[in-house]
């Protein structure tokens, strides 16, 4: 079995769809990245990398690579899972929170869960995603940004 941690970060801005975990949220604003910013689903990838010792999505994924312009990130969770498995793991289960002051979220997580846990190939019953704020603090409470942290294991692939 092996742990792993992951951690982004993505600014808020206009002219952007809001996808979070793989879900469209309604919002005036949007997650800025080279891909489609998902933060959460970022946060997921680098604990499954960071878990396994291959890296990490900058690794795989780069921004200055044209091929992951405007990326589906749930796509590129599913390659990950695939690196996984070429490697011996498989995802046993992932626990995220995303800090975000606005939108709220709640309504939003069970969603999240579900495209989470189709992309890992593992049961909903093992992917949890939890909304918090910073009560107004920092960059994610002034609504300047969204960031996300999410730990996994991973467990030996079966033979």
């Amino acid at each position: 079995m092996r742990i792993g941690h992951g951690y982004d970060v993505h600014r808020l801005t206009e002219g952007r769809r809001l996808i979070i975990g793989g879900v469209e949220i309604p919002y005036e604003k949007g997650l800025l990245g080279h891909s489609d910013a998902d933060v959460l689903t970022h946060a997921v990838m680098d604990s499954l990398l960071g878990a396994a010792a291959l890296g990490d999505i900058g690794m795989h994924f780069p921004d200055n690579d044209d091929r992951f312009l405007g990326a589906d990130s749930v796509q590129l969770l599913n390659e990950t899972v695939k690196l996984l498995k070429e490697n011996g793991y498989v995802p046993g289960n992932i626990d995220c929170t995303i800090i975000c002051q606005k939108p709220k979220l709640k309504d939003h997580t069970p969603g999240m869960r579900k495209k989470l846990s189709e992309a890992l190939g593992i049961d909903i019953s093992k992917v949890s995603v939890k909304a918090t704020t910073e009560e107004g603090l920092g960059f994610t409470g002034s609504g300047e940004g969204i960031a996300a942290h999410a730990v996994c294991i991973l467990e030996e692939k079966d033979s």
